[in-house]
Parts: structure tokens; C-alpha cells; sequence
């Protein structure tokens, strides 16, 4: 154990609203052994058992002299331990790691075109938001380091991502991580990559070197670790630049299964604002829709940054669907359901579908090589498209699972 130089640091957040969290200060002594001050509403059910995880870690990292203060607000064991872990690496050098159990519903792995509609973005510092996000069905949640954390609070939100992927129930959402931009984001990776994620965003994307560094890290940190789980990466195009080199991006590497745009930051580099009618992203979402299909992959779209207007939501998700895109972002829950219920298919769009897959079924029942539905041939592109939205009909409760069996 290496001392840093300072003796005294603090992790957690205090405010009246930061629920199911926690906030200590940790001072190093030269003697004393370990004093600890506990102030919570639970201390007279739980207060035995937080006093005993807290010198737990502090004895895990070889701590044997301390004052710790710590203001409990219903933190978690895995948010608590994050935080104290987070105290103690500010004051000494160490490269083990406090890690809670994994729960078994966190060692699923995503397969590369799972669907993904929605993505639930949650701060990776606010863990009251991360509990319970699961219940809302996003087909993935996203704990996020970059600009939904404060610049004093990288460093903490690190460890408590890394214990989420470990113990927060993601109720078979696919857990994703959006790292910070680069260079900086490399170093999130070694919280990351040995620890349940199953894709990770690459924001502000310019160029396919962004994509090779960040495999370039995952695939040293595997090796290290003895993994090989495979882990999915989404660009997010922001600027010009990044539009500019959309394809380049796409095809950067086989895990790229995804590639999201983000407007609020692309309006700014372009130096205009985001409006509904989206006149100044035209060119831009359509650039990102054409480079995804090109490659391949699923086309995301940004986030609609008003949380209340569920009319001007649902407009933006049909016309997001209208220019190619297989789903978007979402800052609030209540999002959710409107964006996949709008991204669902139509009767239109099931019939004609239904039409194309029966024609594959009979096709290949009947030893033929060929498939044609009256007068055009039907190719194996067009059979998955057709299949993709039987596939999102039936999970959203349009059509039967069994819908063959009622032709």
C-alpha cells in the first residue's frame, strides 16, 4: 500500500434529494485504530451492518487507522462499498478491487443485433435513479460517465458503475456504459470491460482511430483478465466531422453493431439550435442512416430533450422511423413506452411482412432456391427486414407468436 499525498478525502453525494446514496469523508491516522460516525434513519435496524461493511473495505485495502464519517441516505451495500472504495484509492495507491457479488440476472450476454429501441440513460453518479430502471422495460439502460456527471465526480462514478454491473437488477435490459470522450474515456474502460458490460457508447465519434483505441484497450484488458465475452461498441456522431466520416466509423470493426447521433452537441458545432422541425439535422441523420445501413448496423437516433411533451415525442419518433432509424435514446422513463410503441410496426407494414416471410417458409418447405412473392423475387435482406418487424409485432403484442398457424 502507497500512500498519496493528502489524508483526508470525501465520495458520495449529501443533497436532500440524493436518495439511496451515501456521503463520508475518510481521514488516514498514524494510530487510534478505526473510528467511525454513522449518522442514517435506518442505524437502529441496519446501523450494525453498514458499521461492519464499512470496515470491511477499510480493512480489505490494509487500513487499520482511520476516522470515517459517514451520512447514510439508504445506500446499498454495492453503492456504499463504491464509495468508500472511492475515499480510500484517493488516499492510497492500490489495484485491488472491493467487488460485490454478481447476481446471476448480470452474466447474460447481448448478441450483436439484439433489438434496441429504446436506451434508458441514467447519471453514472446517481444511484436513487439506477434501482428500480429496470421495471420500464428499455431494451437498454445506460449508466453514464460522460456529461451526465459532473467533472469533480468522474472518478467516484467510476466505482459505482462497476459495482452496478455487478449487483443492480438491469431486469434483462442490456447494460450499457457511455465512457467519456477521448482520450479520457480509455481509462474508464479498465471499471468497465472486465465487469458485465455488454456494449459500450464512444461519444463525440470522429474517425475510426476513436473506434481502434477503444478496442485496442478492451482487447488488452480481456487478455489480462482471461475474457472473451464479446463487447459491443456504439459511436455517437456529434460534429461535422463525425457525419463527415459516418461510413468510416460503421465499418471501424466487427463489434461496431450500432451508431447513434447526437444533436444537442451536433447543432452546436455547426453553430445553429435544435429545432422540432430538425431542417439543420436533415443532412446529418440522414448521412448517419445511410452509413449504418451501408455497414450493416442499426441507425439510432438522438434523444428528444423534453420530458413532458409526449405529443411532440411521439411526432419526432415517427418521423425518426420515416428516415431509417431503428430507435432512439431516452432521458426520462416515461419515454419509453411512446418510443417503442411508435417504432412498432404498422398493419401495413405486419401484412405486407407476413406476406414475404410465409413466401420464404413455403420456398424453403419446398427444396426451392428462389423465392418470389407474385412477380418479384424476394432476397435474403428483404426476408430479415420482413422477419425484424414480424419479430417487433409480436413482441409488441400486435401479432401472435403462433401467427402462422391462424393463415
Amino acid at each position: 500500500m502507497r500512500m498519496v499525498n493528502k489524508s483526508i478525502a470525501s465520495a458520495g453525494n449529501k443533497g436532500e434529494k440524493d436518495r439511496s446514496d451515501c456521503f463520508l469523508s475518510l481521514e488516514l491516522t498514524g494510530s487510534g485504530g478505526i473510528k467511525i460516525d454513522l449518522i442514517s434513519k435506518v442505524k437502529a435496524l441496519y446501523g450494525e451492518t453498514i458499521l461492519s461493511l464499512c470496515k470491511e473495505v477499510l480493512h480489505f485495502f490494509g487500513i487499520e487507522n482511520a476516522i470515517m464519517n459517514v451520512e447514510d441516505k439508504g445506500a446499498l451495500p454495492f453503492v456504499m462499498a463504491g464509495r468508500i472504495e472511492a475515499a480510500i484509492k484517493q488516499l492510497i495507491e492500490s489495484d485491488k478491487e472491493f467487488l460485490p457479488e454478481t447476481i446471476v440476472e448480470n452474466q447474460f450476454q447481448t448478441v450483436r443485433d439484439r433489438q434496441r429501441i429504446t436506451r434508458l440513460y441514467l447519471p453514472g453518479n446517481t444511484p436513487g435513479l439506477m434501482l428500480n430502471a429496470g421495471i420500464h422495460t428499455p431494451d437498454g439502460i445506460i449508466l453514464d460517465l460522460e456529461d451526465a456527471v459532473g467533472i469533480n465526480k468522474k472518478y467516484e462514478a467510476r466505482f459505482l458503475v462497476r459495482n452496478a454491473l455487478h449487483a443492480l437488477n438491469f431486469m434483462g435490459a442490456e447494460r450499457m456504459v457511455r465512457i467519456n470522450q477521448m482520450p479520457g474515456g480509455l481509462d474508464d474502460l479498465d471499471f468497465i470491460i472486465p465487469h458485465n458490460v455488454n456494449l459500450i457508447l464512444i461519444p463525440k465519434c470522429e474517425s475510426s482511430t476513436h473506434v481502434h483505441l477503444v478496442n485496442d484497450k478492451i482487447n488488452a484488458i480481456q487478455k489480462r483478465f482471461g475474457l472473451a465475452n464479446p463487447i459491443w461498441l456504439m459511436p455517437i456522431i456529434e460534429s461535422a466531422m463525425g457525419v463527415l466520416k459516418a461510413l468510416e466509423i460503421a465499418q471501424a470493426a466487427e463489434n461496431v453493431v450500432a451508431m447513434a447521433i447526437g444533436l444537442e452537441d451536433y447543432a452546436a458545432d455547426i453553430g445553429t439550435q435544435r429545432t422540432m422541425e430538425g431542417t439543420e439535422s436533415f443532412f446529418a441523420r440522414c448521412q448517419v442512416v445511410n452509413a449504418c445501413k451501408a455497414a450493416g448496423i442499426q441507425a439510432i437516433d438522438s434523444v428528444f430533450s423534453d420530458i413532458v411533451d409526449m405529443a411532440g415525442l411521439k411526432e419526432n419518433v415517427l418521423h425518426s422511423k420515416a428516415l431509417g432509424f431503428d430507435g432512439m435514446g431516452c432521458i426520462h422513463p416515461l419515454q419509453i413506452k411512446v418510443i417503442q410503441d411508435n417504432f412498432a410496426p404498422n398493419e401495413m407494414e405486419i401484412k405486407n411482412a407476413k406476406l414475404v416471410v410465409n413466401a420464404f417458409i413455403e420456398a424453403t418447405m419446398n427444396g426451392y432456391g428462389v423465392v418470389s412473392l407474385g412477380n418479384k423475387m424476394i432476397d435474403a435482406p428483404v426476408v430479415k427486414r420482413a422477419q425484424r418487424t414480424i419479430d417487433l409485432a409480436v413482441k409488441s403484442g400486435m401479432l401472435d407468436e403462433n401467427w402462422r398457424v391462424f393463415q
